[in-house]
């Protein structure tokens, strides 16, 4: 949160300076300063805070008789990160080398390098004695393309994340990081490669449904995906190089659109450490993973290419993945003002899954598997539940900075999406054979084919109203889905299709516009507001109409066409108790577009409409190497329309309206390059209102199933260096830490309380590093989804029971790894 008066927001400018002056050994010989050939500008450090006052380091540069820079020492401290980003920047200029007449010399001068806030400039230059009557040398300049100081907060629940030192904490891949915000939990049900249900702020969200994912500003949610509307994989980022997360809890933010109904996660790419890392490991359940990840040297941490291979046999029965994946961005400076980010993605994978077990078969050794307590744990029926997924992006972004400190950013993205999973919640319970015949079985299979291209940008004309900055943006959202969803049943035996459920041919226009203000009309006092407008037109073929009808026969498909439109206005108030605490309060309206398998020909699409409102306090102390951070808010929503999750269909089926009260608090502390801890604490109460109760009694209403009402998580990461043999041996250990509270199931049941913990050590000597990580580190056997409902899986002539049962998806047990890792073109020595 904000702690201090404001400044102007802008890229931060680093213009180093070089002013040396060279005493003449002898009169007829005089000295001629060294010129700059090659200055590429440092980056700022990404993994502190944005800067509230300015940081300042003293170098001493040696610059040989060839014009290199031969060695760089630090005189004056300002940080390690500091210390190292001026060093690392400092080591890879290049000058035509200082001459006394025509012949070269070795010089040393010592260069302060000031680190300033974004509003200011941050500059080096050298301090000498005073020069002599001579000609002022020639100066040079350049600008530092490093992070930025993230925007000031639109809610207390909205989180600007650097991953940082926490990237130690033991995660199996990118969708992991989204638990560094407070009120997040993942379950999977569906296998290593099939996306996570997220739970956020008392939403049980499923694969996207309630919360929209963004990748730089590219959408990964999937309108109308067989899987479930919003359907988001985000298996395939790269965990490396994810530099930061902005989690907005709410829908408070103007440029938030479509599935931001709990909130909006976007991942944001970047790579600081330079040089190629190649890392190798190797774990429990045969288990393995490649990463190769580069940096050019002479680049911004925005260029970067990463290569990412996993497979394993998984931790029991049909649970074998393979998946492969390749991520590369080129920043092109088209001018000193304007810079070319082109990006590229390409994703492949194949699952299996175990899918989910009846308790009372568990317990009574019923499965097919070996009849001890672990084996049937982790056992299952259906060994034809798994799937399959490809992903292609392309995207072009193109931003230039204006006079007076505007910003306009347009971008361009394309994606091409294949995915297919098969999964059988109820045995054989769903299916009506002909007469004679025995049920086939309920097996579902859910496809998705299509490609997805947009627009986007932002304009931020930099006003000045009154002699004070003016925050004015404006954006645009244009995006166009051509896909083909489609749900089958499946044959227990063989899994040849033998009913289809829906096939569409979805096109889907989606423009939205969004106009952001924000003003501070009194010193202690700023506000934000703005309004989002979005429109949609849905054009829908069904491909599994009856080919015969009342009036005889007919082809089998038909066509419809909808268009919905809605407005959402967000407004907030920031009161700056003291020059560190804040108070925070936001409101906002949110929606979800429809699911366009279930519209009707010439209909006004409905929508789904959040309204949402939150107050809380932020505390901040320190700017440096070493801050503390505290927040805590209360929020209510009300939703229109929401869905639940339904065994027979295998997706989200919509119940009504819906409502929350909630409440969370969260820490993060860094001390210098040493200890950096997150911690957060959430409870949420989400229930259906009661028939003709009033809209301000959130905490009636029966309770909606699945979705934990307590939630905890601690990510800790304590980094250090210790002497072997006389040699300096970087080391870390990390912790990651959750507890989830019982989940109401239906029928009045409760999930038991899941209490996990992971940990990882690494040992770096030179360019070689060895890790060990432990997830589970108890070994507990933990159920990672659970349900409630009736079922038969003991075969298709079997009687269906109509007592609901619970069902579960086994979570992981222990899994220990051990890696390797290779850093070359070092420019850091940390672990």
């Amino acid at each position: 949160m904000p702690g201090g008066p404001r400044r102007p927001r802008s890229l931060p400018v680093f213009i180093p300076t070089l002013v040396l002056w060279l005493l003449s050994a002898s009169p007829e010989a005089p000295v001629t300063p060294p010129v700059p050939v090659e200055a590429p500008p440092p980056v700022m450090p990404a993994d502190v805070p944005p800067l509230t006052e300015a940081v300042r380091v003293l170098l001493r540069l040696t610059i040989d008789s060839g014009g290199e820079v031969s060695q760089v020492e630090v005189q004056e401290s300002g940080g390690t990160a500091f210390d190292r980003a001026a060093m690392a920047a400092a080591l890879r200029w290049r000058f035509e080398p200082a001459r006394q007449g025509e012949e070269p010399l070795e010089v040393r001068v010592d260069v302060p390098v000031m680190f300033e806030p974004v509003a200011l400039s941050p500059v080096m230059e050298v301090e000498e004695p005073a020069p002599p009557p001579k000609p002022e040398p020639p100066a040079f300049s350049t600008t530092v393309r490093g992070q930025s100081a993230a925007p000031p907060p639109v809610a207390v629940g909205d989180f600007h994340i650097t991953v940082g030192q926490l990237a130690d904490v033991p995660r199996n891949s990118a969708t992991d990081l989204m638990l560094l915000a407070p009120g997040v939990m993942l379950a999977n049900h569906g296998g290593e490669g099939h996306a996570e249900t997220v739970y956020l702020r008392g939403f049980d969200a499923g694969e996207g449904k309630d919360v929209e994912i963004r990748l730089d500003g590219v959408p990964l949610n999937e309108v109308s995906n067989a899987h479930g509307h919003g359907y988001a994989d985000t298996y395939f980022i790269i965990p490396e190089l994810v530099q930061s997360l902005r989690v907005t809890e709410g829908p408070y933010d103007p440029s938030q659109g479509d599935f931001g109904v709990a909130g909006t996660v976007e991942y944001q790419l970047g790579l600081e450490q330079r040089g190629i890392t190649a890392s190798a490991s190797y774990g429990s359940f045969a288990s393995r993973r490649l990463s190769l990840v580069w940096g050019p040297p002479e680049s911004t941490a925005a260029t970067f290419v990463g290569v990412l291979l996993r497979q394993g046999h998984g931790f029991g029965p049909n649970r074998a993945y393979a998946n492969a994946g390749l991520m590369a961005q080129t920043e092109l400076r088209l001018g000193p003002e304007t810079k070319l980010r082109l990006f590229g993605a390409s994703y492949g994978a194949r699952y299996g899954s175990a899918g989910v077990v009846r308790e009372t078969d568990v317990v009574d050794a019923r499965l097919p598997c070996e009849p001890d307590a672990d084996s049937q744990f982790f056992c299952l029926y259906d060994p034809n539940q798994g799937g399959a997924s490809q992903r292609h992006i392309a995207s072009v972004e193109l931003t230039s900075r204006l006079e007076r400190g505007g910003r306009f950013v347009q971008q361009a993205f394309a994606i091409a999406r294949q995915m297919r999973s098969r999964e059988n919640f109820t045995g054989f319970l769903q299916d009506t054979p002909p007469i004679g015949e025995a049920q086939r079985g309920d097996n579902t299979e859910q496809s998705y084919q299509g490609t997805t291209v947009g627009l986007r940008g932002r304009y931020t004309p930099g006003l000045t109203w009154w002699g004070q900055p003016q925050p004015v943006e404006l954006g645009y959202v244009a995006r166009y889905d051509n896909v083909h969803t489609r749900a089958r049943r499946l044959r227990d035996k063989g899994g040849a299709p033998y009913a289809t459920v829906f096939d569409n041919q979805v096109r889907v226009t989606n423009l939205g516009a969004y106009l952001s203000l924000r003003g501070a009309p009194l010193e202690w006092l700023t506000l934000r507001g703005g309004v989002r407008v979005d429109t949609f037109l849905f054009g829908v073929e069904d491909l599994n109409r009856p080919a015969e009808d009342r009036q005889g026969a007919r082809i089998p498909e038909e066509s419809v066409e909808a268009y919905g439109f809605f407005a959402s206005p967000r407004a907030s108030a920031e009161v700056r108790l003291t020059p560190r605490l804040t108070w925070l309060t936001s409101a906002g309206l949110g929606a979800r577009s429809s699911d366009a398998a279930g519209l009707s020909d010439a209909e006004f699409a409905p929508y789904a409409r959040v309204t949402s409102g939150e107050t809380g306090l932020g505390w901040r102390w320190g700017d440096g190497p070493s801050s503390l951070e505290l927040r805590s808010a209360v929020f209510a929503t009300r939703v229109s329309q929401d869905l639940v999750f339904s065994e027979t269909t295998g997706r989200n089926q919509p119940i009504g309206p819906s409502q929350r009260l909630g409440a969370f608090g969260s820490a993060r502390f860094l001390w210098e390059q040493h200890l950096d801890v997150q911690a957060s604490l959430a409870w949420a109460r989400a229930t259906q209102p009661l028939p003709g109760a009033p809209s301000w009694r959130l905490w009636d209403g029966a309770v909606l199933p699945y979705i934990p009402q307590l939630l905890g998580r601690v990510d800790a990461s304590w980094r250090g260096t210790a002497t072997v043999a006389r040699q300096p041996v970087g080391w870390s250990v990390a912790l990651g830490h959750s507890a989830i509270g019982p989940k109401p199931l239906p029928l009045d049941r409760y999930s038991e309380s899941i209490f996990l913990f992971d940990v990882a050590a690494r040992a770096r000597w030179r360019a070689v590093e060895l890790g060990l990580s432990v997830e589970n580190l108890l070994d507990a056997r933990w159920r990672e989804s659970e349900f409630n409902y009736v079922s038969n899986f003991r075969g298709p002539d079997a009687p269906a029971s109509l007592l609901a049962t619970r069902h579960f998806s086994a979570g992981a047990p222990r899994t220990v790894r051990g890696t390797l890792t290779v850093y070359l073109d070092l420019q850091e020595d940390r672990p």
